[in-house]
């Protein structure tokens, strides 16, 4: 696997080596030395599976209470993969970086704990795989607005097109989140 720099302190955008010939291709999507040599040491032990239509935006969200980081690719079609820096006492806290993500290129990108996560879908589908670090927990899942215009997050679907969640459209500001935790 080929590490690619990233913005934001703490991102890693992994791309495997995909053996492609006239019955198709093979990658190796997961193995735990490879990324142990890029310093990733992290404890996966969960795994989830998403499909989505285009125009879909899911995020942005995030686990506390614990922390959870995650190795996200995209097993079927393309999407825009955004993480938010909120680590409150990061110099980037607020600060937004994305990554294509896509069935031909197997890129994946390591979210550590701390950032949100959200993506939108570019393809007519996208299949959205990641693994994570802590068992999903009921009460510890939280998420702030994705068009929040103080992170200003530049989604290629417009607001028109998007397809949103009840509790993605309703989510807070990430000022408001922040006030709402730390107070």
């Amino acid at each position: 696997m080929q590490q690619i720099a990233t913005r934001l302190e703490g991102l890693v955008v992994l791309e495997p080596v995909v053996h492609g010939d006239d019955r198709g291709f093979f990658v190796e999507t997961f193995r735990d030395s490879a990324l142990a040599e890029l310093g990733i040491r992290d404890r996966f032990v969960q795994e989830n599976h998403s499909r989505s239509a285009y125009g879909v935006v899911r995020g942005m969200h995030f686990q506390s209470d614990p922390p959870v980081a995650k190795l996200v690719r995209c097993g079927r079609g393309a999407i825009l993969d955004v993480v938010v820096d909120i680590r409150p006492e990061s110099p980037t806290f607020g600060e937004w970086e994305a990554v294509e993500l896509d069935d031909a290129r197997m890129r994946m990108l390591y979210v550590p704990a701390g950032f949100a996560h959200g993506f939108c879908v570019v393809s007519d589908v996208a299949d959205v795989l990641y693994k994570q670090t802590a068992y999903w927990r009921e009460g510890a899942d939280r998420g702030f607005a994705l068009d929040d215009p103080a992170v200003g997050i530049e989604w290629p679907v417009p607001p028109a097109e998007r397809v949103l969640s009840a509790r993605d459209r309703s989510a807070p500001s990430l000022a408001e989140l922040t006030a709402a935790t730390s107070g």
